[in-house]
């Protein structure tokens, strides 16, 4: 079974789940799952119905993904209605995955996963620059393109990620709490993408004999 990271307070959605099964990885890779699961995410909880209005799916096709995300633990029934009709809701706000497994079945499995999510924000970086000309220019002038170069070990790559996190997590409620947001918050993606440049030629310093 998928674990979750943070115990669950009462009524609070904790703020991870890992999953380390192969079949629940492949399982998540699907992108009208991946889709599924950031929907739920962001307003749900929501019926098989309304699952297919926001994706442009069927209901039946709906239906059947969401059933399979549950058997993975990345969704779950949420209280009311019956069938079709009953909603679903995300069992917590972010999905982790081995980054490293001595198991070659979870590595395949994981990277076919981390393949599947890179074409997908491609394609929404793709989608948001397409209508970027119809922001304001706060929005214009608020939003960042960029990338960096830095020559760090693996322990300093660590240390800047967990650096990251500790400076978004003072946002993270207000995802499902809208109280908690200011006038004229909006959802923003901020995506960190972090690999070993392999094109630079690298050369090991050695000490003089």
């Amino acid at each position: 079974m998928p674990e979750i990271s943070e115990p669950r307070p009462e009524g609070e959605q904790p703020r991870s789940i890992r999953l380390t099964d192969p079949r629940a990885l492949r399982a998540y890779a699907h992108p009208l799952r991946m889709t599924l699961v950031g929907l739920l995410r962001s307003t749900g909880p929501f019926t098989a119905t309304t699952a297919a209005e926001l994706t442009g799916e069927s209901v039946a096709s709906c239906s059947y993904h969401l059933r399979i995300l549950a058997k993975y633990g990345l969704v779950e029934e949420a209280p009311g209605g019956r069938g079709r009709e009953k909603p679903w809701r995300a069992t917590a706000r972010y999905t982790e995955w081995p980054e490293y497994s001595e198991d070659a079945t979870v590595t395949e499995a994981a990277d076919a996963l981390m393949g599947a999510i890179a074409e997908r924000y491609f394609e929404r970086v793709t989608r948001a620059m397409e209508r970027r000309h119809t922001l304001s220019r706060e929005w214009r002038e608020a939003e960042q393109f960029s990338d960096s170069l830095l020559f760090l070990t693996p322990e300093e790559l660590t240390g800047l990620g967990e650096r990251i996190d500790a400076l978004l997590r003072p946002y993270e409620g207000r995802e499902s709490d809208p109280s908690l947001r200011p006038e004229g918050a909006r959802a923003i993606s901020i995506l960190r993408i972090a690999y070993l440049e392999q094109d630079i030629p690298h050369h090991e310093e050695r000490e003089e004999e």
